[in-house]
């Protein structure tokens, strides 16, 4: 059930309620906005309201609030609620710290590419091109030279009915491919579910985990990411992580009450036990994952709800490259035909305050996002 909130509402909301701010109603021009706009942390994005919404005993109910009005609505917060609304706030326009990995510096003012570099002969899309360790090396340093910053290493397909590799076999894929690209200096992120080929691959010259279970999916997982400096990113997944195949992209519904709250909750819960175990939440990165566990009208909500992920102040990965849903709204365009789309999703989520796109297609990302850039600086010098 969904109604509009009002401020008795809050006055009202149960010991258990919570409360989500997203920052919304995005403005080009913000200094013709008389103060009445907010910077998404260090970003070239500004907003001038949030979208408050109040989950209480199953009724989810939502209003817009202006910044100007922001004191006043939190007046009408209980402290608990009250303290959670801060915080989000807080860590919605708080500048994200870079992530430094020796000389190398990584910046979150602006987009960065993550490149993707599928060492396996199943994934979706790319499958089998690059089973050759020179091969996938060279085409790793290809992506790197037209705008890749990070280079995603994945030894194991996430594709639907993709058949599990064994962790010494996904080792002996990734482990020469990332040893060969960080010795030439590029910044490597090993993209996989197993604390053996974490280990394999950090030890090879990895700096970033990305982790499609988020850390979830092996046991030792969350104690190999702890006990190295590595970034990770947690991605969100719906299916079980302990069983055969959990972690895999799907499109199929998992049966969300709502897909933006839901998929908040989980990533908060994820980043909460990070911290528990000693992981710093400024090593973190957020992915809601797109495609996995989730249908079409799901990963639509997702795109459109992305900004309130700000509010756990970890940066965010988007990564809808040649997914299911472009081909779903495109007649069943193959994978290889949906350059379009992907980069029209991705383009999207720079306007929601998206800091990394995992792409296939660098050069054509790496236009739209000077593009995108483009258009900003104009707005706000003009």
């Amino acid at each position: 059930m969904f109604r509009p909130l009002t401020p008795s509402d809050l006055g009202k909301a149960g010991r258990d309620a919570r409360i989500y701010c997203r920052p919304t109603c995005f403005v080009d021009r913000p200094h013709e906005s008389d103060d009445g706009a907010l910077r998404l942390g260090d970003s070239l994005i500004w907003f001038s309201a949030w979208h408050i919404s109040l989950r209480d005993q199953g009724v989810i109910s939502s209003t817009i609030v202006s910044v100007q009005d922001w004191d006043q609505w939190l007046g009408f917060m209980p402290s608990a609620l009250g303290q959670r609304a801060i915080m989000q706030h807080q860590a919605v326009v708080r500048p994200k710290a870079p992530l430094i990995f020796g000389e190398r510096v990584l910046r979150f003012h602006e987009p960065q590419l993550m490149g993707i570099l599928n060492v396996t002969p199943d994934s979706f899309s790319d499958g089998g091109r690059f089973s050759d360790v020179q091969a996938a090396v060279d085409a790793g340093f290809a992506m790197g030279a037209v705008g890749a910053q990070i280079l995603d290493v994945g030894g194991e397909s996430t594709r639907p009915g993709a058949q599990a590799v064994w962790e010494g076999d996904e080792v002996k894929r990734v482990e020469p491919v990332i040893a060969g690209l960080a010795r030439g200096g590029a910044i490597v992120s090993v993209d996989t579910r197993k604390a053996l080929v974490m280990e394999a691959a950090l030890a090879a010259g990895a700096k970033i985990i990305n982790d499609v279970s988020a850390l979830r999916y092996d046991d030792r997982a969350m104690d190999v990411a702890a006990s190295s400096d590595a970034a990770i990113v947690l991605m969100h997944a719906a299916m079980p992580t302990g069983e055969a195949g959990s972690g895999r992209a799907g499109s199929d519904s998992a049966g969300y009450v709502h897909p933006v709250l839901d998929i908040f909750d989980m990533l908060e819960e994820r980043v909460l036990a990070c911290e528990a175990a000693g992981i710093s939440r400024g090593r973190l990165i957020l992915d809601p994952g797109i495609g996995f566990g989730k249908g079409v009208a799901d990963n639509l909500a997702l795109l459109n709800g992305l900004a309130l992920f700000q509010a756990l102040g970890c940066p965010l990965l988007f990564a809808a490259s040649r997914k299911r849903v472009i081909g779903a709204l495109d007649g069943e365009a193959p994978a290889d035909d949906r350059l379009g789309g992907t980069i029209a999703l991705h383009y999207h989520a720079l306007t929601q305050g998206a800091q990394w796109l995992r792409v296939h297609d660098v050069r054509e990302h790496r236009q739209a996002v000077l593009m995108w850039r483009g258009v900003r600086d104009t707005a706000l010098i003009s």
